[in-house]
């Protein structure tokens, strides 16, 4: 997929490019920034997220200075980097701009992700090519690069995650990371993360769905059927309703 909003989904997700416009025209009229990050370090996608009107890319997997060099690149119209022009996009607000081709750099920011020891090993210089923003530490890949895939608060993963935040704000570099409940992100604050995502929509949803459905099997006290309370696991079932149907709803990713 081209790219995927950071606060919404991840990149394995099915969004291709005019998902993301949908999503960009959905918070354009808020406060909200949205953080677009592409599939890859790719001077072709980066274009085309650009020009669909995403002003701050997430890059993934960046592994040392010449890579974070040929991201700021291909965000960068000439002579500052790569990017092919285009008068007539979303980003120019279609050619009514004024002056978008000069002004264009200034309103990009870059976002490089740290996801390997070698990767956070080469911080500092990663942090110090012209044009990095921020950086962003991906627990999931790190914990896996580590031997330990899966356990992102195992005590080997943070203490690199906090050699990395303490390092990046020896040199001012803002730094930021993703938790997946309000406990792991209190933790990431804690070693000194700027900023943290919490979750995703989907994660969202289905912790929710499987919160509601653990409270319904727990029981609330509310009368239930036989016919609900011999269901089996997964299948939540109704009475039959006055006009003789029986509505039943599987339920789906519960355990």
């Amino acid at each position: 997929m081209p790219a995927s909003t950071g606060a919404c989904s991840t990149p394995s997700t099915p969004i291709d490019l005019m998902g993301l416009v949908h999503l960009l025209q959905a918070v354009g009229n808020t406060r909200m920034v949205p953080v677009v990050r592409v599939p890859w370090n790719d001077t072709v996608t980066v274009k085309r997220v650009l020009d669909a009107g995403a002003h701050t890319l997430l890059f993934p997997f960046v592994q040392g200075a010449s890579e974070a060099a040929h991201a700021v690149s291909a965000t960068r119209y000439p002579p500052e980097g790569v990017r092919g022009m285009a008068g007539m996009s979303r980003a120019s607000r279609f050619g009514t701009t004024p002056d978008f081709l000069r002004g264009a750099n200034r309103t990009i920011a870059v976002v490089l992700q740290l996801e390997t020891p070698q990767a956070i090993a080469n911080l500092e210089e990663i942090a110090a090519v012209p044009g990095v923003d921020a950086l962003f530490v991906g627990p999931g890949d790190l914990s896996g690069s580590m031997g330990r895939t899966g356990e992102l608060t195992h005590p080997d993963v943070m203490a690199l995650m906090a050699d990395a935040a303490r390092r990046a704000r020896a040199i001012g570099m803002p730094i930021g990371t993703v938790g997946g409940t309000a406990e792991t992100v209190a933790r990431y604050r804690s070693i000194g993360y700027d900023f943290v995502a919490i979750g995703s929509d989907l994660g969202l949803l289905m912790r929710a769905a499987q919160s509601a459905v653990q409270a319904l099997r727990a029981g609330d006290g509310s009368p239930r059927s036989a016919n609900a309370a011999s269901a089996p696991k997964g299948l939540l079932t109704w009475p039959r309703s006055s006009c003789g149907a029986s509505p039943r709803a599987t339920t789906a990713g519960t355990p």
